[in-house]
C-alpha cells in the first residue's frame, strides 16, 4: 500500500503535504526501454488475441512508475524479490522500475508528464486522475485485455473499485489499493474523558457530545478536528455531506447540490461545535498533516480519516498503534472513497500491454503474493493490520482478512467497529479539486467567524461551483 502522503498529494491538488520524500534515482531492475515501441523492445511469439495471457516466450521490456526509493529499503527489497519471482514465470520480460523524483508526488510534474507523453509504460495514478489522463489521451483502454484468465481474481475485486477506473464502460486501469473514510480516535483521550474507545461515536450528535467531553479535559485539547485550507476543507465537507446522505453535485454532474437542508445541517453542526461548544480548538485553517500531529501528541480526540493515516503517524510521527482506534464515518449513509491504481500508456504494443497486466496481476492483485504477502511484510518490519487496502470480496476477502490478522503487527481489534460496519463508498465529485477549493471558503468561514452567514457561504459557493461545472 502506498503511503498516506503519496496517496494524498495529487488528491489534494498542488498543495504541499507535510515534507515530500526525497526520492533517489535508482538503477533499473533490468535494461532501459524507450517510451515508444522502437528499438526491438517487444519481440517473440505473442498472441494476437488481446484476451489471451502473455506468452512466456515473448521478449519485452516494460517501464514501471513508482518503484520504491532507496529510502524505503524494506519496500525496495520486496520489489526486487517480486521482480525475480515474476521472471520465473516470464523469463523474457524485463521490468524496468522507475523511481523518478517528484513523478509520483507532485501534481505539476504529473500533468507535465501527461502533456509531454513521457509517462512510463505503466504509470501510477489516483482514481480521481482518470478524467485528466483521458483528456490528455494518456491511457490505453485495457477492457479486452483484462479477464479471468489474465487476472484470475477479477471476480473477487469490488466492482465499485473497478468502476472508479472506467469511463463509458471501458476499463483504463487496475487498482492497487483503496480506502474509505471513517472516524479515527485517540483511545487514550477517550478513556480519560470517560468514553468507551471500543465504541466510537456513530452519529454526529454523538460526535458532538464526545467532543465536548474530550475538550473538557483542558490543556489545549480539542475534541474534534477539521481541515479548512489547502482544498482539504472542501474534501472533508464532501465527506460529511456524503455521511448524512447529501450530494455535492447532482446526478447530471452539471449542477451543485450542497446548498440544501443537509448542507446547512453539516455547516451548522460544525459552527456549533466550534463556537458554542468550543470543542474544536482555537487554531484553524488546518490542512493535511496538522490534525495528524495533534492526535499523535494527544491534543486531539478524533477526526475523519482513512486508516492508513495511522501508519503515517506511527512511522513518521513516533506514535503508537495501540493509541488509535477507528469507527465508521458518523451518519453512515455513505462515505467518501478513493484509491490508487496503475494505468497503461496509450499506444504501446499489445505485448507490452499484456506484460504490464501480468506484472500488475502478480504484484498487486494476487492474494498472498506481492503487496498481499502479509507474512513477508511482517518479517521485513512493515506494518500489517491496517484494514485497507481491502478491495476483495467473497472467499478471497476471507482468506486475506485471516492472513492479515494472523500476521498483524498492531492491535487489529481497535478497528473492529470500522470493519464490522462497512459504509458504502462514493467517489469524489467531478472537478473535485476545483470544487474543494471553493468549499474551503465554506469551511474556513464556519470555523474562523463566529458570526458566519451560513446561507451566504453556501449560496456563494454553489454559484461558483456551477460555473466550474458549466465549463467541463
Amino acid at each position: 500500500m502506498r503511503s498516506a502522503r503519496l496517496r494524498r498529494t495529487r488528491r489534494a491538488s498542488a498543495v504541499a503535504l507535510v515534507s515530500a520524500l526525497t526520492l533517489s534515482a535508482l538503477a533499473a531492475c533490468g535494461t532501459s526501454s524507450s517510451d515508444d515501441d522502437g528499438g526491438g523492445a517487444s519481440q517473440g511469439s505473442g498472441s494476437s488475441d488481446p484476451s489471451a495471457p502473455l506468452d512466456p516466450k515473448t521478449k519485452v521490456t516494460i517501464t514501471i512508475d513508482c518503484m520504491p526509493p532507496a529510502a524505503k529499503a524494506p519496500e525496495l527489497k520486496e520489489w526486487k524479490e517480486d521482480v525475480k519471482e515474476f521472471n520465473k514465470i516470464y523469463p523474457n520480460v524485463t521490468v524496468d522500475g522507475r523511481s523518478t523524483p517528484g513523478q509520483c508526488l507532485e501534481p505539476p510534474r504529473f500533468t507535465a508528464m501527461l502533456k509531454a507523453k513521457s509517462q512510463p509504460d505503466v504509470f501510477y495514478t489516483y482514481f480521481t486522475d482518470l478524467p485528466q489522463v483521458l483528456d490528455n489521451d494518456g491511457a490505453e483502454d485495457v477492457t479486452a485485455y483484462v479477464n479471468d484468465r489474465t487476472v484470475p481474481l477479477l471476480k473477487d475485486i469490488d466492482p465499485a473499485v473497478l468502476s472508479s477506473l472506467k469511463q463509458d464502460g471501458k476499463l483504463y486501469g487496475l487498482p492497487t489499493s483503496n480506502y474509505t473514510m471513517g472516524l479515527l480516535i485517540n483511545r487514550k483521550l477517550f478513556k480519560r474523558a470517560g468514553l468507551d474507545p471500543d465504541n466510537p461515536p456513530r452519529t454526529w450528535e454523538e460526535v458532538r457530545a464526545a467532543a465536548k467531553k474530550i475538550a473538557g479535559l483542558g490543556d489545549g485539547i480539542a475534541g474534534f478536528g477539521e481541515y479548512s485550507a489547502g482544498n482539504q476543507g472542501g474534501w472533508h465537507f464532501t465527506a460529511q455531506m456524503y455521511s448524512v446522505g447529501g450530494e455535492i453535485v447532482d446526478a447530471s454532474g452539471r449542477k451543485a447540490a450542497f446548498d440544501s437542508e443537509l448542507g446547512k445541517q453539516v455547516a451548522e453542526n460544525l459552527h456549533a461545535m466550534r463556537w458554542e461548544d468550543d470543542s474544536m480548538g482555537k487554531t484553524q485553517l488546518l490542512k493535511w498533516g496538522d490534525l495528524q500531529k495533534q492526535i499523535a501528541t494527544d491534543k486531539l480526540g478524533m477526526f475523519l480519516a482513512a486508516p492508513d493515516d495511522i501508519t503515517y503517524m506511527v512511522q513518521q510521527l513516533g506514535a503508537k498503534y495501540e493509541n488509535f482506534g477507528m469507527g465508521p464515518i458518523p451518519g453512515e449513509k455513505n462515505t467518501l472513497a478513493g484509491g490508487n491504481s496503475y494505468m497503461i500508456k496509450k499506444g504501446i504494443s499489445p505485448d507490452k500491454i499484456k506484460a504490464a497486466i501480468a506484472w500488475l496481476n502478480f504484484e498487486t492483485l494476487t492474494a498472498g503474493k506481492g503487496q498481499f504477502d502479509w507474512a513477508r511484510r511482517k518479517a521485513d518490519g512493515l506494518p500489517v493490520g491496517i484494514p485497507q487496502p481491502n478491495f476483495w470480496l467473497n472467499g478471497t476477502k476471507t482468506k486475506d482478512d485471516a492472513a492479515r490478522a494472523e500476521n498483524a503487527t498492531m492491535p487489529v481489534e481497535n478497528f473492529k467497529t470500522f470493519m464490522d460496519n462497512p459504509v458504502t463508498g462514493k467517489a469524489e465529485p467531478p472537478k473535485a479539486q476545483e470544487i474543494y477549493k471553493v468549499l474551503d471558503n465554506v469551511m474556513s468561514g464556519i470555523l474562523t467567524d463566529r458570526d458566519a452567514d451560513i446561507d451566504k457561504l453556501l449560496g456563494t459557493a454553489e454559484s461558483q461551483v456551477n460555473q466550474i461545472l458549466a465549463h467541463q
